[in-house]
């Protein structure tokens, strides 16, 4: 087996545990270390097949995550439901909740084709096909729920950026106070981003991009289509600037989505999820830069931040 890089080495009780799940005569060829994601490891596996094809995989590897029993059990019930439902997800291969038999808690699933697209060049055109994608998960109606919904922030663990808007944060702090508003529930990916959909973009034509994959279903949940929403607005906002953010929920309604009618229900969940990223602009801003979006710095996405908290107040509140 040869590594494109050094963390891309798979490690030895690992190795034999994803061995025993290949088909026989195949084995594994190459390990390639993938970035961009935040609490795993991610590698792609080629296989070397018997009639001297290849075909790969990818391992996902939890190292010293607290829960990591929980998300991994939570993916691969997310992606066994997916199986045949049309939304283009990863389908599982074997998983490890425990690390009974691996170093670290893994989980091995099929390779999609496709690329994460962070640019801001062609967004017009993206933004409709995740809203609309996001649609068809929505109207997903599995036999058995995930289970509920977890608040990411509270209004006492939020961290208003230097320099912001005090009083317009102060007023979005206020809001989250609040019991959360009644809602219909659907099921949710519940990390719905650009960096967890795979696009293929022809390179002379970016207005015909298409979406080949939805990844990262560690968190899937039944709750508010408001919240996957928010969350996808708010990263739309840090990466392309405030006015995406906005524009993401009428994208979202134009592909046939139903959001809250009230404007103040509205309100409460897309503050909620841009909140709850002011307690990790660092963490969320390093993959970001590291696929190439070097200006994004921490600085810059909390200005971001600022920007769409007090956008949604002056919207919304």
């Amino acid at each position: 087996m040869t590594n494109h890089d050094e963390a891309a080495t798979v490690r030895p009780l690992t190795l034999a545990w994803v061995s025993r799940h290949l088909e026989v005569g195949e084995r594994i060829v190459r390990a390639e270390a993938l970035h961009g994601g935040i609490t795993a490891e991610m590698r792609r596996l080629t296989v070397g097949t018997r009639d001297g094809g290849t075909r790969d995989l990818v391992l996902r590897t939890f190292v010293d995550v607290e829960h990591a029993e929980d998300w991994l059990n939570r993916e691969a019930g997310a992606l066994t439901l997916l199986t045949g439902t049309g939304v283009p997800a990863p389908g599982l291969v074997a998983v490890d909740p425990t690390a009974a038999h691996c170093e670290y808690p893994s989980l091995l699933m099929t390779h999609l084709a496709g690329r994460t697209v962070l640019d801001d060049e062609g967004l017009e055109t993206r933004v409709p096909l995740l809203a609309r994608q996001l649609v068809a998960i929505h109207a997903l109606r599995p036999a058995e729920r995930p289970r509920e919904y977890v608040a990411w922030t509270t209004a006492d663990t939020v961290v208003t950026p230097k320099g912001a808007d005090a009083a317009a944060w102060a007023a979005a702090i206020d809001v989250i106070r609040k019991p959360a508003p009644p809602y219909e529930g659907r099921f949710l990916h519940r990390d719905f981003h650009p960096g967890n959909v795979l696009f293929d973009v022809p390179p002379p034509r970016p207005a015909s991009a298409r979406i080949t994959g939805v990844v990262d279903w560690a968190a899937a949940s039944w709750g508010p289509a408001d919240l996957d929403v928010a969350h996808c607005s708010t990263n739309l906002a840090l990466l392309h600037g405030p006015a995406w953010g906005l524009r993401f929920a009428e994208a979202y309604e134009e592909a046939g989505g139903v959001l809250a009618a009230a404007a103040s229900e509205r309100l409460y969940w897309r503050v909620r999820d841009g909140l709850a990223f002011s307690e990790e602009v660092q963490l969320v801003a390093r993959p970001w830069r590291e696929a190439g979006r070097a200006e994004l710095t921490t600085r810059a996405v909390e200005e971001r931040l600022d920007a769409y908290v007090t956008a949604l107040m002056d919207a919304l509140g």
